[in-house]
């Protein structure tokens, strides 16, 4: 037998079961209502069974109700017509209530929108509203014809009868349906069978305690023990309550073994109303209680599951994070190492061999292509580090002029083979130190001057900056203006997104990625500056950068500027895997009148620093058998004083966390590949003794 056959065996299993148990309550509650309960006129005080009967109809399969339909049908026939009811009266009663059942599994289809069940107060409430009407309905149809059939007197039956299935039902209906849902309730789940029967027991000793012949009526033993119920086993805990007490209290009622306390002179049939009204009450309250309580409880569930999976995303979030930042700590290494090679020996041709004019151009030409391919890399990857908000900023004390005057000096060359003017003023005092970032303050002043320069094909370049007193501190100004091209009001509104230029030809004429200027708005946001631009197609732009640059900081000694006089013949220990750089450092460092040592991986290096004595170390990072970091924590465990040697960190991993790394090693300064023969003379220089 296959998987669905099984589960269909299952199934039809689980409806008949539930089939034989409706049919057995339905004529069990029939028998006792109907024997027990008339009053004079032949009318019951208790009759649930439409709603049962009702609540059936909306669990069973189409042919299973109709067999619910026919027990139903063939009780009341039966019932009555034993009681000795005339067959007019069994007429109306069986097909009033069979017809009252049916509109009540109509109605609660509708007010559990077709999924007859109860999860939530409203629903609960919702039924009971919309159901009442149905039972006030068929109890005024019934008074009707009794009425005009037997002569019974209209008030006295509609009284009885809307009573008896307006307050049956209101019991029975919401009961029935909580206690045929099979949802695995939270708290019923996590009560155990003998915690189970503990609370069912209590329930049952609190309501013959409290309805038996007892000193007095105690009614109000029964609601700590229901709502106990309620609260620890959840809404089938309510219904179960509620039949528990029925099932005690009603008997005791029908057979005048209840008291009532100052009204012992009522009735069993006033005792059994008074007692509807007071389960109809006490169900109405636990169930509710326990509705409120499984939303809570559904609410925290979800609210944990929620958490579950926001903490997973967060965690996956954080992996791909990882994945991608060290994507891009590889590429930018693989990248800087190679274009290490083509800047360095374009720049040594350049400046120390004899070229032609042509070869001349076309080494200029590599070294600017070079450059360029630098550029798109450091864009691509602070690109990347705002998006992914990850960018931190490292400030230190230095002078903005300072870094606009090395800037200049950068893009000079470019001007000078263009025919450009570049002029360069300058206002404020170089000596003064500010907390800045400056290598996020120089990648801001490096795009704007490259901008200019590269828009612009004639003319002149005119870059201004100065330093002056503002409120708390000090504030810095920059001002860029060219004679290039120019821009419209249009182009200047997207000229700060990223990925955009000035309009499609530009870039195809001029090229670039176009997130220059999107990387220099975020990095001066970063840092509480603004920048802005004024311009007009033609007449060139006028860029601006405003920067707080708050109080004067002291000058730290690491970074004070070096004595004018600068030791030469230095002996310095080139550290690197690869041969080409190894060779370019080597060439750039002769250049200087340095004495050059090599070697290839961090346990060479480590030993030639215990065997020689060197005035400074060039160290790259990634290397082979022991990489940078660990020779240079070997080096500073050697003690002595080829323990203090400066080691330089000459490596392409120039990510910020990655200049933190090299530092705290021990590493003292930071060259990042490719390798810029002032910026390594520099630093070389900066920590030679004077």
């Amino acid at each position: 037998m296959g998987a669905g056959s099984q589960n269909a065996a299952r199934t039809a299993g689980r409806q008949n079961l539930l089939l034989a148990a409706l049919g057995i309550s339905y004529v069990v509650v029939f028998a006792f209502c109907d024997a027990l309960t008339r009053d004079a006129q032949g009318m019951p005080a208790l009759w649930p069974v439409n709603a049962i009967g009702a609540a059936g109809l909306l669990h069973l399969t189409p042919i299973r109700r109709l067999w619910l339909l026919a027990v139903c049908v063939a009780t009341q026939v039966v019932g009555h017509a034993l009681a000795g009811d005339p067959w007019g009266l069994v007429a109306i009663y069986t097909l009033l209530d069979t017809t009252e059942s049916v509109l009540l599994a109509l109605i609660a289809a509708r007010a559990t929108r077709g999924r007859a069940r109860i999860r939530g107060v409203r629903e609960a409430l919702l039924l009971i509203a919309t159901a009442a009407p149905v039972s006030a309905m068929m109890a005024s149809i019934g008074a009707v014809l009794t009425t005009f059939a037997l002569g019974r007197d209209f008030g006295t039956v509609f009284v009885g009868w809307l009573f008896c299935n307006v307050l049956g039902m209101a019991i029975a209906l919401p009961a029935t349906l909580v206690l045929l849902d099979d949802y695995k309730w939270a708290r019923s789940r996590q009560a155990g069978p003998w915690v189970k029967a503990v609370v069912y027991g209590l329930v049952a000793a609190a309501t013959l305690a409290a309805f038996a012949r007892v000193a007095g009526w105690m009614a109000f033993l029964v609601f700590p023990a229901a709502m106990l119920a309620a609260f620890r086993l959840g809404p089938k805990g309510a219904a179960w309550s509620v039949v528990i007490v029925a099932a005690l209290a009603m008997p005791l009622f029908a057979l005048g073994e209840s008291t009532t306390g100052g009204a012992s002179g009522w009735t069993a049939i006033d005792q059994i109303r008074l007692g509807q009204v007071f389960i109809t009450l006490m169900f109405l309250t636990t169930l509710t209680s326990a509705l409120s309580i499984y939303r809570e409880d559904r609410l925290k569930e979800l609210m944990a599951r929620r958490n579950r999976h926001l903490a997973a995303a967060r965690e996956r979030a954080q992996a791909a994070n990882k994945a991608k930042s060290e994507f891009l700590a590889t590429m930018s290494h693989e990248l800087r190492t190679p274009l290490n090679s083509v800047l360095g020996f374009a720049n040594v041709i350049g400046e120390t061999e004899q070229l032609s004019a042509e070869g001349r151009r076309r080494v200029a030409l590599i070294a600017a292509s070079g450059r360029s391919l630098v550029t798109l890399v450091d864009d691509l990857l602070a690109f990347a580090r705002l998006e992914a908000g990850r960018f931190e900023l490292a400030p230190q004390p230095v002078n903005p002029l300072t870094l606009v005057r090395e800037t200049a000096g950068i893009v000079a060359a470019d001007a000078e083979r263009k025919g450009l003017e570049l002029t360069l003023a300058l206002a404020g005092d170089e000596r003064a130190k500010f907390l800045l970032d400056p290598n996020r303050l120089r990648q801001v002043v490096l795009n704007l001057l490259n901008n200019a320069v590269k828009f612009t094909s004639k003319g002149a370049v005119q870059v201004t900056a100065e330093i002056t007193e503002a409120a708390g501190g000090h504030a810095f100004r920059l001002d860029v203006r060219d004679s290039g091209i120019g821009m419209s009001a249009a182009e200047m509104e997207r000229i700060f997104e990223r990925f955009s230029q000035a309009d499609g030809s530009i870039g195809r004429r001029f090229g670039g990625t176009g997130l220059g200027l999107a990387i220099s708005r975020s990095l001066l946001d970063l840092m509480g500056g603004e920048i802005g631009v004024e311009s007009a197609p033609g007449e060139g732009a006028r860029f601006w950068v405003t920067l707080p640059l708050g109080p004067l900081q002291a000058a730290s000694p690491e970074l004070a500027a070096p004595d004018a006089t600068r030791s030469a013949g230095a002996r310095v220990l080139v550290v690197d895997d690869h041969p080409m750089n190894r060779e370019l450092c080597k060439l750039l460092l002769e250049l200087e009148g340095h004495q050059v040592a090599m070697a290839e991986d961090g346990e060479e290096a480590v030993q030639m620093a215990t065997e020689h004595d060197f005035d400074v170390i060039l160290m790259d990072v990634r290397m082979p058998k022991m990489d940078g970091l660990a020779a240079t924590r070997a080096i500073r465990a050697l003690g002595g004083p080829r323990a203090q040697t400066p080691i330089i960190a000459v490596t392409a991993e120039a990510l910020p966390e990655q200049v933190s790394r090299c530092r705290e090693a021990g590493m003292v300064d930071h060259v990042a590949k490719p390798i810029a023969q002032s910026q390594l003379s520099e630093a070389v220089h900066r920590w030679l003794p004077h």
